[in-house]
């Protein structure tokens, strides 16, 4: 039995702007739940219990946000940005 391991691409990011640059392309996604699954991604990078702890967030309800079966509301999204330095800009 061969051993896998969950696949993050923020591993292979060298750069906050190859950070940046990917996360844009997620948010420009057709389906909503690709930004928010890379945003879980980017959480653990950082430590899903400490990012739950800065974002007032239990650990299990930060991982049901960000697994992609739900749509979280957006007031989780943006505690999560808020803590990971995600922002958003608006351009007409």
């Amino acid at each position: 039995m061969v051993k896998t391991k969950e696949f993050s691409p923020f591993e292979f990011m060298e750069s906050q702007a190859e950070i940046d640059a990917f996360l844009l392309e997620c948010y420009e996604d057709e389906a909503p739940n690709t930004f928010v699954t890379a945003l879980g991604h980017l959480a653990k990078q950082h430590g899903m219990t400490e990012v739950a702890k800065a974002a007032g967030l239990s650990r299990e309800s930060l991982y049901k946000a960000v697994n992609g079966k739900v749509q979280p509301k957006w007031y989780t999204i943006h505690r999560l940005m808020r803590v990971l330095g995600v922002r958003l800009t608006i351009a007409a």
